[in-house]
């Protein structure tokens, strides 16, 4: 229990009831709420307290509280659970003091009021919808917090929301799914006239989803479980942290990523195990298998600008504009106001060139590519930079032992991986080693990015196609509801 310090001036001190007992409560200036109760209590309201209803003479305060949590064979461990403590006040003057203390503690600390909720009742197992009537939303409510609902009808819908909505009206925007609504939200404020302003809006992540990367990342950087539970939680506080935002640009096309890009073996594994999705989770660890038995190498290069440190890897190269080129002046002027990625002159930096064959080329921007896959161990939310993970060649059993070690990271530490980050990147691919019919697919936050002749779906339109792409990085760019 955390004991108010000499340092802090009560904000209001009365006697009160507690549970049919007469006990000293005080509110401390830094927010610490301390009475009796048999033994000293005490309720931390930054980091505990929701929010708080008057009922009569009755306050009740509406908090989370640690609980010890019986694990069978192994011991205990800390959950949190929702607790209401009810404190009635002896008189109508105090009752108001106490109610107007309170407020004025919890709206010190700069919590979202108004929140625009994405739901994605689509994805992972189609839940999302039950996870917000049933775990989201009570906590809203308890926390005092104003809320519009928007569950998503159709691929891109989020995008085109927060693309159009009047952002005005919201303290942030929280995305109850996988990563794939986050992705679309941060898309559509950096394609409004007033991107700059819109992507100052805070995101809050829930997960909900197949793949819940930025949710892990950020609850993991902090030492918390992966749960709706806590997620929400984060967001209510209205603590905030910094995002990279990587630009993925080829001809005329943008397009936004928060998480990662990925191609060969992990894009391969992701993507076309969607065949067995009937298998659940099992999917991918059996469809990795069956892909490390039928191994396919790429031909193919990339180029980067190594971070400080970095400069070993790869051979030196120039940078070439040709076949990833902005738009030109005339097509500025008809997207004036539009982010066009980070103002970088990357003619002038220092580049190096890496080629093929490639069995899987891994591009990350934050440290879990989802709950169980820990892709970059060494990423931060916004250093500046990507965390560049290679494998160029590497035996079937060194392979399948080291996409064993993705839960924990271990696979950045085998002798046939190559990990480093990278301020830029280009991604050249090319065909398969064995088969120069047929290509690859390329996978950015989860989607499809491009697909490659003779890959899975192949006739499916995409937004780019199979050929060159670059990938410049913004440094703190977005912003994110975050753990403390």
């Amino acid at each position: 229990m955390e004991q108010q310090t000499e340092a802090s001036p009560l904000l209001v001190s009365d006697r009160v009831i507690v549970n049919g007992t007469i006990t000293p409560l005080t509110l401390s200036g830094d927010g610490v709420l301390l009475w009796s109760e048999g033994s000293q209590r005490c309720l931390i309201v930054e980091k505990q307290v929701l929010g708080f209803v008057s009922d009569g003479p009755k306050i009740k305060i509406r908090a989370v509280v640690e609980a010890a949590e019986r694990i069978c064979c192994v011991g205990t461990r800390t959950a949190l659970l929702r607790k209401d403590f009810v404190f009635e006040i002896l008189s109508e003057d105090m009752h108001r003091l106490w109610c107007e203390k309170l407020r004025q503690c919890i709206d010190a600390l700069d919590r979202p009021k108004r929140l625009l909720v994405f739901v994605n009742p689509f994805g992972g197992s189609r839940s999302a919808s039950n996870i917000f009537l049933d775990q989201v939303k009570p906590l809203l409510v308890d926390a005092d917090v104003q809320f519009t609902l928007q569950e998503t009808q159709y691929q891109l819908h989020a995008k085109e929301v927060a693309k159009t909505s009047d952002l005005s009206k919201y303290d942030g925007i929280v995305c109850v799914s996988g990563d794939g609504i986050l992705v679309e939200v941060v898309n559509g404020l950096l394609e409004r006239e007033d991107w700059e302003a819109a992507i100052k809006m805070p995101l809050g992540v829930v997960p909900a989803g197949t793949g819940n990367g930025m949710a892990k990342s950020l609850l993991d950087a902090v030492g918390e479980p992966c749960t709706v539970y806590n997620a929400v939680l984060s967001i209510i506080r209205g603590h905030k942290r910094s995002l990279d935002v990587a630009t993925l640009l080829q001809g005329e096309t943008k397009f936004f990523s928060v998480l990662m890009l990925c191609w060969g073996l992990i894009a391969d594994v992701d993507i076309e195990s969607e065949k067995y999705r009937w298998m659940g989770s099992a999917r991918i660890d059996f469809y990795a298998l069956q892909r490390i038995i039928d191994l396919r190498q790429y031909d193919g290069r990339i180029s980067f600008v190594p971070a400080p440190g970095s400069e070993t890897y790869g051979e030196p190269t120039s940078y070439s504009k040709h076949g990833v080129r902005g738009p030109s002046q005339e097509e500025l002027v008809k997207i004036r106001g539009h982010y066009r990625g980070p103002d970088t002159n990357l003619e002038n930096m220092e580049w190096r060139t890496i080629h093929g064959p490639f069995v899987s080329v891994w591009l990350h921007n934050v440290a879990w590519g989802g709950e169980d896959t820990m892709a970059a161990p060494q990423a931060k939310f916004s250093d500046g930079y990507m965390d560049l993970i290679v494998i160029k060649d590497c035996p079937r059993l060194a392979l399948l032992s080291l996409l064993t070690t993705l839960n924990n990271g271990g696979h950045v530490n085998s002798p046939y991986v190559l990990y480093f980050k990278v301020k830029a990147f280009i991604l050249e691919p090319g065909t398969r080693t064995n088969d120069p019919t047929k290509e690859g697919i390329i996978d950015s936050d989860g989607e499809v990015l491009a697909r490659g002749k003779g890959t899975y779906k192949c006739e499916q339109r995409t937004m780019m196609t199979y050929d060159k792409i670059q990938i410049t990085v913004d440094q703190g760019l977005a912003t994110l509801f975050s753990p403390a």
